[in-house]
C-alpha cells in the first residue's frame, strides 16, 4: 500500500448487507462477470461489526474485513496505534483518526456516495459518516426503496468525478441489497434468500459501468459490511451474531483505465 497511495485512485465499495454465501453461490456459477473482473475472486471474511454503522466506523479507522485463518494478518491501512500487530511493512500509516482524513492528507479528495440510512444526512447520526469526507452525496432514489439505486448512485459519480483532477478516493455504499429488495426478483412480493441474490445480479449488471469512470489506476476495494438472515434458527435481519451477519465476501484487484480509442 505504500506504492499504492499516491500513484493511484482508490475506490472503495460496500454492498450493505451481502453474505458470502450467497455472493459465493453466484460467483462459481459465473454470474458474477462484471462484478469480479480480471479473475478477482471473493475471499471470505469477518466483519468488523454487525450492522452498517459499527462495521464502516471500524472500515474508516483501517480495519477492513478479516480474513477467517488465523491471523494476525496485515492491513492495507492502519491509523498510528502503538503496539498495533496488524501494522506491517507494507501497510500505508496515517496520522489521523480516520482513513478519509489520512488520505486528504495525501492528497486525495475524498467523496462519499451514500445509499442506506446512515449516510443519509438527515440526522446527526446520519451525518457522522459522510461527515468524515470533504464532499459527500445522498438523495432518496439512492436508498433502499428505490429499484434503480445503484443506477442513480453511478450516475452521480459520473457528475463528481468529471470535475476532480487530483487523485480521487472514492467510497460507495451499495444499498440495493438490503431489505426491501423483493422487487429484483418477479413475482416476489417478500424478501428472500433468493431475493437477495436477484439484488446482487442488479448490481452485477451495472458495476461496470462505475469501473470505466475510473480515469487513473485504481484500487478497487470490494466487500459487504456485514451479512444478514432470512430465518436462519429463526432470525431474520443483522445486528446479530450470526455467521450469515458475521461472515463477508471480500475481493481487491487494480483497475487499469480504457487505453483511448
Amino acid at each position: 500500500m505504500r506504492e499504492i497511495v499516491g500513484s493511484h485512485d482508490i475506490l472503495l465499495i460496500t454492498l450493505d448487507t451481502l453474505r458470502y454465501d450467497v455472493a459465493d453461490e453466484l460467483a462459481r456459477a459465473g454470474r458474477l462477470p462484471d462484478l469480479l473482473p480480471r479473475g478477482a475472486r471473493w475471499e471470505r471474511r469477518h466483519s468488523p461489526g454487525s450492522f452498517t454503522y459499527a462495521s464502516h466506523a471500524a472500515i474508516f479507522a483501517g480495519f477492513l474485513p478479516t480474513p477467517v485463518t488465523p491471523g494476525p494478518h496485515p492491513r492495507l491501512f492502519a491509523a498510528t496505534f502503538p503496539g498495533s500487530e496488524t501494522t506491517a511493512d507494507g501497510t500505508w500509516v496515517f496520522d489521523a483518526p480516520d482513513l478519509p482524513a489520512g488520505l486528504a492528507r495525501a492528497g486525495y479528495h475524498t467523496v462519499c456516495v451514500g445509499g442506506v440510512g446512515f449516510f443519509n444526512k438527515r440526522t446527526p447520526l446520519g451525518s457522522a459518516l459522510p461527515g468524515l469526507f470533504a464532499e459527500s452525496h445522498w438523495e432518496p432514489e439512492f436508498g433502499v426503496t428505490d429499484p434503480r439505486s445503484l443506477e442513480n448512485q453511478i450516475d452521480r459519480v459520473d457528475e463528481i468525478l468529471r470535475n476532480i483532477k487530483t487523485r480521487v478516493f472514492l467510497f460507495l455504499n451499495v444499498s440495493a441489497l438490503h431489505q426491501p429488495n423483493h422487487f429484483y426478483l418477479p413475482g416476489a412480493t417478500t424478501d428472500s434468500r433468493d431475493t437477495h441474490a436477484a439484488a446482487l445480479t442488479y448490481v452485477d449488471r451495472h458495476i461496470g459501468r462505475l469501473y470505466d469512470l475510473m480515469p487513473r489506476p485504481t484500487l478497487v476495494i470490494v466487500c459487504s459490511d456485514h451479512g444478514t438472515a432470512y430465518g436462519e434458527d429463526g432470525h431474520v435481519g443483522h445486528r446479530i451474531g450470526h455467521e450469515v451477519v458475521w461472515t463477508v465476501p471480500y475481493t481487491q484487484f487494480i483497475l487499469e483505465p480504457h487505453a483511448p480509442v
